[in-house]
């Protein structure tokens, strides 16, 4: 049963989510009208070079490149609200100067549900850019994901660079860590067992690495 704030947190979290997805449904709706517009386009241009008209083929490719400009999805993984997470945190990530390596492929309809994906994926990313953000500027601040489908699983790994060292990672460390970070993790835990799936977390020097499967 959840408290209060634990509610509260979801609630939140829900939110931001939604928001996230509406905006990518947003992109890949204009992207989808450009693709179908493609070809007035080229009619157009045509018609104006067969006129002559140099001024007016320069000025309509500097307003279809200003179109382009706004649209912009730079990690596609084929589900909509996985690519909301990974574009709006890794953007994110990248100005906090962090190296990112990110491969994911899922499709559009895993079993995992996209509420329970994104809590995961979010969490995990967040706690990483918690991680990176502690590091000096001058560090190598990385964080990598891969995300795939095997064997009729859902795999996972997140790993990022650290400078905490913890040694022991059970639940009285979660429990224990203070913080949105504590909270998500504990969020994380709740999704894996909710899908009788396995989590398996690693501390080494330097190195914060979570993976994760998830029947399907």
């Amino acid at each position: 049963m959840f408290h209060f704030s634990d509610r509260k947190y979801l609630n939140y979290q829900v939110e931001v989510m939604s928001r996230q997805v509406e905006e990518v449904n947003d992109l890949y709706m204009r992207m989808r009208g450009w693709r179908h517009d493609y070809h007035n386009h080229l009619q157009k241009l045509k018609a104006h070079l067969a006129m002559g008209q140099i001024e007016e083929v320069r000025k309509y490719l500097n307003q279809l490149e200003g179109d382009l400009d706004g649209i912009r999805v730079k990690y596609t993984t084929g589900n909509v609200s996985l690519d909301a997470i990974l574009n709006s945190k890794l953007s994110i990530a990248e100005k906090e100067k962090i190296r990112i390596s990110c491969k994911a492929q899922i499709g559009e309809n895993p079993s995992v549900g996209d509420m329970d994906l994104c809590v995961i994926i979010g969490n995990l990313i967040d706690n990483a850019v918690e991680s990176c953000r502690k590091m000096p500027l001058d560090a190598d601040r990385f964080l990598r994901i891969y995300l795939c489908t095997q064997k009729q699983q859902l795999y996972i790994a997140v790993t990022n660079s650290t400078r905490e060292l913890v040694r022991k990672l059970d639940a009285e460390f979660i429990s224990n860590k203070r913080g949105d970070h504590g909270h998500g993790m504990k969020r994380i835990d709740l999704v894996v067992e909710k899908y009788n799936g396995y989590i398996r977390r690693a501390n080494e020097p330097g190195v914060f690495s979570t993976e994760i499967m998830l029947p399907l």
